[in-house]
């Protein structure tokens, strides 16, 4: 009997070691595939940093259209009013009805 309980005690740590053998290397699959995600998430990051810098920039560029084209509008209603100072009022005010809708962009 004492020798039966010796062989059982060395096949359940025999059955340890082996279940700990399989652990370790599913969970060292886990990691790697792990450290992929995150290289592949890394590179997406640095990919939505570059798109939001240049949609940053393309903003800014808009903007700074915007803002050239209202200068030459209120310039030529400017001149318009030198010519036609009633005619150029009611053009400033098609102007800026129309800014106010959601189609417009002034």
């Amino acid at each position: 009997m004492v020798g039966l309980s010796g062989l059982e005690k060395f096949s359940h740590l025999e059955d340890k070691i082996y279940r700990t053998i399989e652990l370790t290397k599913s969970l060292r699959q886990e990691k790697e595939t792990l450290e992929r995600e995150v290289m592949a998430m890394r590179r997406e990051r640095e990919n939505l940093s570059g798109e939001k810098e240049r949609l940053e920039a393309q903003v800014e560029r808009m903007l700074s259209d915007r803002d050239t084209i209202r200068a030459k509008i209120e310039a030529m209603l400017d001149a318009l009013a030198v010519l036609d100072p009633e005619g150029a009022m009611q053009v400033a005010n098609q102007i800026t009805t129309t800014a106010g809708s959601p189609n417009g962009s002034f």
